[in-house]
């Protein structure tokens, strides 16, 4: 492989001048620059990534830690990764994907894979309450990134980018509500889940918006299973004043409901209809199609690449909005 001091030689120029062309080629005259690239492609020169990193505290690779979702089935991870990595690549970088036991157990990995310079920053998800690593990553001035809100905590330990989750809901909920719904329920996750209270709330904010009720028109879900969706569903339905429609914390109960529902007889999107989130691969293929909020992949994944990499001056917290995917599921009755 060729060096530096070959492509100076090869082209003419100091090996400084070769140096700008990579870092800082606007510094160069056309005619100059465009003599040294001739030089780097025809001795197929690529430059010393570590040493690089080095001495210019660039992120270049980045790590991230593919999540383990117990007990869940998480449909969209596939989405995220390919726009993490179009994202990254397209600035000329690339993802390094690693596994590591959650909490105080997985830090190690991180400190094995920054020690060894196999990346440069990092960008989290599965962000909880006192993340051991956020600390860390501060007190090694290593860069990160969160996918994802800490709840419960006064202030975020670092930038964030987050879909706004109360937004969507409040959106289906509008959405059902002008299809003619006028009991609207709630399926979700336990109260201990910020995020699962994060999206309960816009469901009642924009019901009691809307003079709807909300009083015995909500079950938690232990898991986030296709069964536990029906076991909901049928709670509602089973109730007094069954509901006209459902708004799900996931696809995954969406679609548990959407079985109940038909189960029973009914038929959904006209007897009851039904909204999930993530806009997943199942919501389009079902019958009928699942309504559900897409969370928006490539601008999150360009967030976050661009705060890790070229950090603005303002400030590093981006909170998007859903876009509401309409379907069968929430036709009007």
């Amino acid at each position: 492989m060729a060096t530096l001091k070959q492509v100076a030689a090869h082209a003419e120029v100091s090996v400084q001048t070769v140096s700008n062309a990579l870092n800082a080629p606007h510094r160069l005259r056309p005619d100059t620059l465009a003599r040294v690239n001739r030089s780097i492609e025809l001795l197929n020169y690529r430059p010393n990534r570590n040493a690089r990193s080095l001495r210019t505290s660039a992120v270049e690779l980045i790590g991230y830690c593919v999540p383990s979702w117990p007990n869940r089935t998480h449909l969209v991870m596939d989405q995220f990764l390919h726009a993490l990595c179009a994202a990254a690549e397209s600035t000329g970088r690339h993802i390094l994907l690693f596994t590591a036991p959650p909490g105080v157990d997985g830090m190690p990995v991180y400190d094995d894979l920054h020690a060894r310079r196999l990346v440069d920053g990092f960008v989290l998800s599965q962000t909880e309450t006192r993340d051991p690593r956020h600390g860390w990553l501060k007190e090694k001035q290593i860069p990160f990134v969160s996918f994802g809100r800490v709840w419960k905590e006064s202030t975020q330990p670092g930038p964030w980018v987050d879909v706004d989750g109360a937004a969507g809901t409040a959106l289906a909920v509008r959405h059902l509500h002008g299809a003619g719904r006028r009991r609207i329920a709630f399926i979700g996750w336990p109260k201990t889940s910020g995020l699962a209270e994060d999206r309960r709330a816009g469901w009642r904010n924009a019901c009691t918006a809307l003079d709807l009720p909300t009083t015995g028109l909500t079950v938690h879900c232990a898991e986030d299973t296709l069964d536990a969706g029906a076991q909901a569903a049928a709670e509602l339905l089973d109730g007094p004043q069954p509901p006209d429609g459902i708004v799900a914390l996931s696809d995954v109960l969406a679609l548990g409901a959407l079985r109940e529902i038909t189960r029973r007889g009914l038929v959904p999107g006209v007897d009851v209809g039904v909204t999930g989130f993530d806009d997943s691969p199942l919501a389009d293929v079902v019958s009928p199609g699942l309504t559900s909020l897409r969370q928006p992949m490539d601008d999150i994944a360009a967030e976050l690449i661009t705060i890790l990499t070229d950090p603005p001056a303002g400030p590093t917290e981006r909170l998007l909005l859903p876009e509401l995917v309409v379907r069968g599921s929430s036709a009007p009755g």
